[in-house]
């Protein structure tokens, strides 16, 4: 696949935060470290890691929400390209329309004292996208009526409104500005699991409709394999592993992709369960590691994993690639 066909581009991205006060009392915390990846146009990119990877940094980043230190990253639809490094004036307001954030708790993202209608419209004033009232009147009923909320929702509060309706009118606010590329970062966390499904068929659906591009973050492995096209899987700022879906779940290489595999509840009730314990917990973003990241806690670690620290190479199918110096003596190994 050619960038051509990309939406988002990365390469060696980082983005280090400085934290500390005083002289003698900083430190650098490096919450995305080197990636690599490719989002390619109309696809739904999971992205997936424990709390603390860097997973909604790297889609901040991404949405030019957080300064990009290191490396480049580049957006480009059919109309225009951006360095998102250097993106700011008037690009940089361009961009907003085109990249939009759906947030994980839909109690905390809405307003309580705006209407259903002036949330959803708020990004069309502020953005200057509609010129009379009646046009931006127009442009919420048609959103609204593509994520499923009625014309009387529109006149109530959120507070009248369930989790599921209420993420819906968040979905709604960031596909109003007829984005491109949307970041939904664990936009399914906050929900009961019996609506989570239906959200997730929404966003399916709103995607074929409108062809939008997705960069879907989660933690939940279930929810990626019902949704995305590509999985990411992320550890401590770095890529570990990256394939398509369907190659990923059923040929995992990275260890501590088959860990957080083997932890998937079963549903059969007579399965006692392989679950790959991890001791210890993720190191420090601030006190990294030498060498491979994941060394502290794999239990097939080697010296040379101590010293060297791997880099991303092409595994056993296309798309797919691994960063592990020892995932072709392991892969005679169960998932």
């Amino acid at each position: 696949m050619s960038d051509q066909d990309n939406l988002i581009t990365a390469r060696n991205l980082s983005v280090t935060f400085q934290i500390g006060k005083g002289l003698f009392n900083k430190a650098s915390l490096k919450a995305v470290d080197n990636v690599t990846l490719d989002i390619p146009k109309g696809s739904f990119f999971g992205l997936v890691g424990e709390s603390g990877s860097g997973k909604t940094t790297l889609g901040r980043a991404f949405l030019k929400a957080v300064p990009i230190t290191g490396g480049t990253a580049t957006y480009s639809d059919d109309e225009v390209t951006y360095d998102l490094g250097t993106l700011a004036g008037r690009e940089l307001r361009d961009y907003r329309k085109r990249a939009q954030l759906i947030f994980q708790d839909p109690y905390a993202a809405l307003s309580p004292r705006m209407t259903v209608r002036d949330i959803i419209a708020e990004p069309l004033e502020v953005m200057g996208l509609t010129k009379t009232r009646a046009e931006t009147d127009q442009r919420v009923r048609e959103i609204a009526a593509k994520c499923r909320l009625n014309l009387e929702h529109l006149r109530r509060f959120p507070h009248a409104f369930s989790g599921g309706q209420r993420q819906r009118i968040s979905i709604a606010r960031a596909l109003v500005s007829d984005p491109k590329f949307v970041v939904a970062d664990e936009s399914v966390a906050a929900l009961d699991v019996s609506i989570q499904a239906d959200v997730l068929n929404l966003l399916k659906d709103l995607q074929r409709e409108l062809g939008l591009t997705f960069m879907f973050i989660s933690h939940d492995l279930s929810v990626v394999a019902h949704t995305c096209d590509h999985v990411a899987v992320m550890y401590l700022g770095r890529l570990v592993e990256t394939a398509p879906t369907r190659q990923l779940f059923e040929a995992p290489r990275h260890p501590y992709t088959k860990a957080l595999f083997s932890a998937i509840p079963s549903l059969d009730p007579d399965d006692t369960g392989r679950a790959q314990r991890l001791v210890g917990e993720i190191p420090s973003p601030t006190n990294q590691p030498t060498g491979c990241k994941f060394h502290t806690r794999c239990p097939h670690a080697t010296e040379q994993c101590k010293r060297e620290e791997p880099q991303l190479e092409h595994a056993d199918g296309p798309g797919h690639e691994v960063s592990c110096h020892r995932w072709r003596e392991l892969m005679s190994e169960p998932a």
